[in-house]
């Protein structure tokens, strides 16, 4: 199952998640330049749990070498694959989280999910000589403080189904609690790390997101975080929308299609997806639309036993707070 977007619209620009992305983008060209030496790297730089367990071995590095694989791991990963899935969970769960949170208590948060996380790790593979490298176990920190916060979510999932890819709605809890319930499955069957993927540092940093994420909300936000929210605060609303359509009048369906002012005003383009169709469709949105005006789309409704297609009305509803 791959995640496209959720439901729930932050309502301010996720200034720490954008920079955490880029920061392990630019991590990973770093990484693409080293050449011989990058087995080194993730050596030293990332967490192989024998350097810890094996007094001969500990002996061999300072203080400060042990302490920094703790939180340089989270930045390598072991290829483009492996940086796109960390990164794109990131981007869908990470906005609300930080919304919550706001910027300070964010990054905190997740470095300390990501460090929780690998030391799950390291109790359960405490002689294993394999690096450890990825920013999954963080990211399963904010999928955890998703799960809590946001159980009326929904995610516009995609399952590729061999050239067919279909799109389901699927709630919050579901998609997540499948998740976390693979990565049990997994760890269970295997040693804690099959194929090269700690699924214990999944499920250590996904705990604790779930339990901490309340201990973080009851922190008070710093000046600076009160800030950048209100002048982060989002001017446009989700460009892919999921539209819930109604059957009207015979064949013809209704939907509503959620925009800023802004948005109204000048006009906008946005992607959304009809379940009955399985497919996306660009919605083209012109200046100066007033709120509940309605959109034609010709051929987009249902189809009757003959093939003939209704239509498909959007009705513009202008958001200003929720976007959800």
């Amino acid at each position: 199952m791959i995640p496209l977007r959720d439901t729930v619209q932050s309502k301010t620009y996720p200034i720490v998640r954008n920079a955490i992305i880029g920061i392990n983008v630019f991590v990973f060209l770093w990484q693409l330049a080293q050449g011989p030496y990058l087995k080194g790297i993730f050596d030293l730089y990332g967490m192989v749990p024998v350097r810890y367990s094996d007094p001969g071995i500990s002996g061999q590095f300072t203080h400060i070498e042990q302490l920094v694989p703790f939180f340089s791991y989270m930045f390598l990963h072991g290829g483009f694959l492996h940086l796109l899935g960390n990164m794109w969970f990131l981007y869908i769960f990470g906005d609300n989280v930080e919304d919550r949170l706001g910027p300070s208590r964010f990054i905190a948060f997740y470095i300390l999910s990501g460090i929780a996380s690998v030391l799950i790790h390291l109790v359960t593979n405490w002689h294993s000589r394999l690096p450890t490298i990825g920013a999954s176990g963080a990211i399963a920190g904010v999928m955890g403080a998703y799960f809590l916060l946001f159980p009326r979510s929904r995610i516009l999932t995609m399952i590729p189904i061999f050239f067919f890819p279909l799109l389901f709605e699927l709630p919050a809890v579901f998609f997540l609690g499948y998740w976390v319930l693979i990565q049990f499955f997994y760890a269970s069957v295997s040693h804690g790390q099959a194929g090269g993927v700690a699924w214990w540092a999944h499920i250590g940093g996904f705990i604790f997101g779930l339990a901490t994420i309340k201990l973080f909300l009851a922190l008070p936000r710093t000046g600076v975080s009160q800030r950048l929210a209100r002048s982060l605060q989002r001017r446009s609303t989700p460009r892919l929308q999921h539209v819930r359509p109604q059957l009207e009048r015979e064949l013809d369906t209704h939907g509503t299609i959620f925009v800023t002012p802004r948005e109204a005003l000048y006009g906008a383009r946005k992607v959304i997806t009809i379940p009955y169709r399985r497919k996306t469709v660009v919605v083209t949105i012109p200046p100066e639309m007033k709120d509940e005006a309605q959109i034609r789309l010709r051929g987009m409704g249902l189809k009757s036993s003959d093939g003939k297609p209704g239509d498909l009305y959007l009705t513009l509803r202008i958001a200003r707070t929720d976007f959800s």
